[in-house]
């Protein structure tokens, strides 16, 4: 069974690290911060860098904030690369820019490593479910030899294509996911203004062709106010600005994903750049002079 290194071991990387465990794996695992309890209590080895995890593991799992803290990883003092021989696999499940990714896939190359960018959807509960989707750039031989890995941690894996098409894939998706979240949120609330109760509007909803997984799950989260971070609105922000970065690197417009970043500006302005995404209502009920429903 092969040895697996886990560098970031925070909301995300925690219980993701934790299904690899569970599955029979040694892990060897790094954080800036110590190695959660709950880990080495169930057979992972703390390790002092990311150095050390990558001279004991085959493979190893990168999931960490933003592309310069994937960068500080591989390359930066104890990062992993110093520790890499020929033969092993770097897989970056972190959500972070495409052109950053091909670069830092082409340095592992050259130490004779494929890597594989992988970011993931789902949020904190599908990591802890083991249920995330995962999105896959990199080399087909290198995908089957990890894709028994990524089974214990995701339940929808694709290979979409070369380094950075997996990155690309995210950005897509973070696309769609911020656009959902305004329209529900929209929607929702001019119900509510109109009178209507937006609890059985959203049950309604979820029995046609308007339903979808942020209705059901957001949708819930505007109507009870809970706004508890499965995945905070800075984060969501990273994202949209790789796309925004990624259009006018194209020569293209992104107009409503523009408004969704300005929409999330605004929630963080007002402290809320740690609110779960779902919170980009708030930035629509200021506008509108009302909210989805009291807060609780």
């Amino acid at each position: 069974m092969a040895k697996v290194g886990f560098v970031g071991l925070g909301i995300m990387g925690n219980p993701m690290a934790g299904h690899l465990i569970d599955a029979g794996h040694t892990l060897y695992l790094y954080d800036i911060k110590p190695v959660p309890a709950e880990l080495t209590g169930k057979g992972g080895v703390a390790c002092a860098n990311g150095t050390e995890v990558a001279k004991n593991a085959d493979i190893i799992i990168i999931m960490v904030p933003d592309t310069p803290h994937v960068g500080a990883a591989l390359f930066g003092e104890g990062g992993i690369a110093a520790g890499l021989t020929p033969g092993k696999i770097v897989v970056d499940m972190s959500s972070i820019a495409p052109v950053e990714t091909k670069e830092y896939a082409k340095k592992v190359n050259e130490l004779g490593c494929d890597y594989l960018d992988a970011p993931v959807s789902g949020g904190e509960v599908g990591a802890k479910a083991a249920s995330l989707t995962i999105m896959v750039g990199g080399p087909e031989g290198a995908f089957e030899t990890v894709k028994p890995l990524f089974e214990k941690m995701g339940k929808n894996i694709t290979l979409v294509g070369g380094n950075g098409d997996g990155q690309t894939t995210k950005v897509a998706n973070q696309i769609i996911v911020a656009l959902t979240i305004q329209a529900v949120g929209e929607a929702l609330l001019f119900a509510s203004k109109a009178g209507a109760d937006p609890a059985k509007v959203r049950q309604a909803l979820m029995g046609g062709f308007a339903n979808s997984r942020i209705l059901e799950v957001h949708g819930e989260r505007m109507v009870k106010r809970t706004f508890n971070p499965g995945f905070r609105i800075e984060l969501h922000q990273k994202d949209l600005n790789l796309a925004l970065n990624g259009a006018r690197q194209l020569q293209m417009s992104l107009p409503a994903t523009a408004l969704a970043q300005q929409l999330f500006s605004a929630c963080a302005a007002n402290g809320g750049a740690a609110w779960d995404h779902s919170a980009l209502v708030k930035a629509l009920e200021m506008l509108a002079n009302h909210t989805v429903a009291p807060d609780a």
